[in-house]
């Protein structure tokens, strides 16, 4: 058979100096014959693995041998009908074969070497010899030398602490050390020596030349390479191997057809089920929102500069009446002194309480030395894929930023998180609420979802405790709700022929709890804001702990603090289909203490 391509691998331990023009001058010779691969330079030598056409690479190393460096510099030949590897790179190096210990230098000594022919004469004739293969585990499941003793490491690093644990009794015996071309071996040997093995080899020129000079007698399997070719047989052809992505295992033919095969996530040496990676993720998830938000970000003065967007309905106002009109619950002494101080600005230009505001400017009001309330940061992850996510947000805990939190909310936490995954809100629940909150991770996705909650097809159910024990078992709401905030920012039911927005909830009772209280399932059909809150008020059983609509009980104020009792509103259960699919997906999450359900 032609074949097309020349792969050789060759290394040498020799003091090498000019390493910086010595790469510029092996990459540009290197392109200049259309060859790739990889060259490894160090002070401590050369390590190459090539390929390309025969007379380009017999180019290649002439031009190797004519250098006194590497005038006896050995190469190990391979056939293979394509071109095993992507690029051409040279690279600088502390160790060519890294292992990590500095008083190792294989070009003052190694230990001896003995040929294949010479080690297949002693296994021939049976002699009493360990043959130790200092690879990586995922070499040696693609094959090695029969009784051969692994070192069993992932990685050549850990082959010092591996010696270690061999047992004592073939530290007085022949041990013959081999790899894949030899070069593990080049320092695996000095340094068991030195830890008092007394009788140690290894094979020149490691299992390639073994097969190039004697094929695969006393050898089972193929030796792993490290190109697209993946492993060769003891006849240096191309096996039809694959290598797993995820554990650099070799994947043969029956492993692919397997149902366990799922590149590039998991081959079946590997793999695990969606549901314990989707653990695992959300475990990582998990500790690292932990280290984020230890301490809370917003805890920590810091100059904070909050965007104040002017709407149509200000263009041309004064300064003055745009900021007490989208800021109700700060009086105007507030907004006047801020403007004198010059802590409002636009475009770093102080804005005065009198200067007329045009609709589209952005102001900023500076906010130096900023901390902000303390909130509740323990967010559950309970479902993560590539378009969605999915958490149980606790409270206090608003969404995004807004008032006195900047820093303090869900998406600034989760955005430190998780800084390359791309969220987006495609809905909301007040910062006392707890419960589900979907993020979608596509712009597809999130205008999917979007449509779905504006569309009313998304199944929300509440829980909630409220005051007072509702005669009916199940009873709705239809009133209709304000438009607009009211000048302490909440909304309000609107009375008969009031402009409100229709609204409906459906609610039922699930048990009578202590108290003079009840556990209620809440569906709204609807998503205005604060609606639950608001129909529960209006019906005579207002949420416990809602600070805004439960005014008898605490007063009208907008949010809690973490000290604070809980308002009892928990989004329990969604149901939604999802983006990328017809299929229709159900999330529930765990009833919260005041519920009395089970977990």
């Amino acid at each position: 058979m032609k074949s097309d391509f020349t792969n050789i691998a060759a290394y040498k331990f020799v003091p090498l100096s000019r390493l910086r023009e010595r790469k510029k001058e092996l990459l540009s010779l290197s392109r200049s014959l259309d060859l790739r691969g990889t060259i490894l330079l160090a002070d401590e030598g050369i390590n190459l693995f090539l390929a390309g056409r025969q007379q380009s690479i017999n180019a290649f190393v002439e031009h190797m041998h004519s250098q006194v460096e590497f005038a006896d510099l050995p190469v190990k030949e391979s056939i293979s009908d394509h071109q095993p590897f992507n690029r051409m790179l040279v690279r600088i190096k502390r160790e060519i074969i890294s292992m990590g210990v500095e008083a190792i230098r294989p070009g003052n000594y190694a230990s001896p070497k003995i040929s294949a022919l010479t080690l297949k004469a002693w296994l021939d004739a049976g002699k009493d010899v360990t043959l130790l293969d200092v690879r990586n585990d995922y070499e040696v499941k693609v094959g090695t030398f029969s009784n051969a003793v692994p070192i069993g490491v992932d990685h050549f690093r850990e082959f010092p602490n591996a010696s270690k644990q061999l047992p004592e009794e073939i530290r007085k015996k022949p041990v013959v050390m081999f790899c894949t071309g030899g070069i593990r071996c080049e320092k695996a040997g000095p340094l068991m020596e030195q830890e008092g093995f007394q009788e140690i080899y290894q094979l020149d020129g490691g299992i390639l030349k073994y097969f190039a000079d004697c094929g695969g007698e006393h050898y089972e399997g193929d030796c792993f390479v490290f190109d697209r070719r993946v492993a060769v047989d003891p006849g240096l052809q191309e096996t039809d191997l694959q290598q797993c992505y995820n554990c650099r295992a070799a994947v043969d033919r029956d492993q692919r057809a397997s149902d366990l095969y799922d590149p590039p996530n998991s081959c079946p040496a590997c793999y695990e089920s969606p549901g314990k990676r989707m653990e695992a993720l959300l475990r990582e998830r998990t500790s690292e929102l932990a280290r984020v938000t230890t301490p809370l970000p917003g805890s920590m003065p810091y100059d904070n500069a909050r965007p104040l967007n002017v709407p149509l309905r200000f263009d041309k106002a004064r300064a003055l009446e745009f900021l007490c009109g989208i800021h109700a619950t700060l009086d105007e002494s507030f907004w006047r002194a801020e403007c004198e101080a010059g802590r409002v600005v636009y475009q770093t230009a102080p804005v005065g309480p009198d200067v007329v505001v045009r609709s589209g400017w952005r102001l900023e009001h500076h906010l130096p030395q900023t901390v902000e309330p303390q909130v509740n940061s323990q967010v559950g992850f309970v479902y993560e894929d590539n378009e969605l996510l999915v958490i149980e947000k606790p409270a206090p805990l608003p969404m995004h930023a807004s008032g006195r939190f900047n820093r303090n909310t869900l998406i600034y936490f989760l955005k430190s998180a998780m800084p390359r995954v791309p969220l987006r809100i495609v809905h909301r629940l007040d910062a006392n609420t707890t419960g589900l909150v979907v993020l979608a991770k596509t712009k597809s996705s999130a205008a999917s979802l979007h449509q779905q909650f504006l569309g009313a097809q998304v199944k929300k159910t509440y829980l909630a405790c409220v005051t007072g024990a509702p005669p009916q078992e199940h009873f709705v709401c239809t009133a209709p709700i304000s438009r607009e905030p009211s000048t302490a920012g909440s909304r309000q039911v609107v009375g008969d022929g009031g402009a409100g927005l229709d609204a409906t909830t459906e609610f039922s009772v699930l048990k009578i709890l202590e108290g003079a209280t009840a556990l209620i399932e809440c569906r709204p059909l609807s998503g205005r804001t604060n609606q639950i809150r608001l129909h529960l008020a209006h019906c005579g059983f207002p949420i416990v702990g809602d600070p805004t609509y439960n005014a008898g009980e605490n007063g009208i104020r907008q949010s809690l603090s973490v000290d604070d009792a809980p308002m009892c509103l928990h989004a329990w259960r969604l149901e939604f289909q999802h983006p990328s699919s017809e299929t229709n997906v159900v999330f529930e999450a765990v009833p919260p203490s005041w519920s009395a359900l089970p977990s």
